[in-house]
């Protein structure tokens, strides 16, 4: 696989869906407390304006009481460059929240796909590089859905490799992609060989909750409280915008979750 670094893939628009207030129901396995639904709503506020500030055209949908986690649209659809496609949630729980990002995703996708069971796949599960998608094997995604994205993935030209995982919730939680060739490294990735052709920045694991930090159109949003990854960035000659996400780290949230951009 030959991954073409320089050329950055900029973006235009993004969904995303307001917190609800059973949002304190939420998947967890943060032990940090439940979150504060009026705190979370203003930090997802300035989430918003981030993304605006990165010249996107945010789409906003309505909170859904019945999800929990909804607010987190990343892992319901994956939208690449030339094809939509639904997941199918490795959480029996969040199922659901697939009927009701379908509308959205359909106005702005001629051509829209789905994974389907016995596959599950949540796209916080998958990084994006040039037109090649790594594809985390997690609880929440598994090798019959790995298989079913990559088949759709080729179909439009694209193509996708698997990465074993034990450790983190998603692949993405430990790692993002920067543009350029810049990873963002953290635990059990830092060792795998698969990544070593990047241009890599190691977060430790005391800052891990840092390595889920996005690049958009040549700023990169990172979650406030981690100076030494905001530096390292800048280091790498971006732009660094702070997004205060504590309310949404109580539920295994991070940057990339709370949005769909392409």
């Amino acid at each position: 696989m030959t991954t073409q670094f320089d050329i950055p893939h900029y973006f235009k628009k993004a969904i995303v869906r307001r917190p609800c207030e059973n949002m304190v129901q939420g998947l967890t396995e943060a032990d940090m407390g439940s979150p504060d639904f009026d705190l979370a709503c203003q930090q997802h506020e300035d989430y918003v304006e981030a993304l605006k500030e990165c010249n996107l055209e945010v789409t906003e949908l309505d909170a859904l009481n019945d999800y929990p986690d909804s607010c987190f649209v990343e892992d319901a659809a994956l939208l690449t460059p030339k094809c939509a496609i639904l997941m199918h949630p490795g959480a029996a729980s969040r199922q659901g929240e697939v009927a009701h990002i379908e509308a959205a995703v359909c106005d702005s996708y001629d051509h829209v796909e789905r994974i389907t069971a016995p596959g599950t796949v949540e796209a916080g599960d998958i990084m994006m590089v040039g037109s090649h998608y790594y594809i985390g094997l997690s609880d929440r995604t598994n090798s019959i859905g790995a298989a079913q994205l990559i088949n759709i993935l080729e179909r439009y030209g694209l193509s996708g490799e698997v990465v074993e995982m034990s450790e983190m919730l998603h692949l993405k939680t430990g790692l993002s992609y920067l543009e350029n060739g810049h990873l963002l490294v953290c635990g059990e990735f830092v060792s795998k060989q698969q990544f070593s052709g990047f241009k890599r920045a190691q977060v430790s694991m005391q800052d891990s909750y840092s390595a889920n930090s996005v690049w958009i159109n040549d700023t990169v949003l990172v979650p406030a409280g981690f100076a030494s990854t905001s530096s390292a960035i800048e280091s790498m000659g971006y732009k660094v915008r702070e997004v205060a996400m504590t309310e949404f780290q109580k539920l295994d949230g991070g940057l990339s979750c709370l949005s769909l951009r392409f």
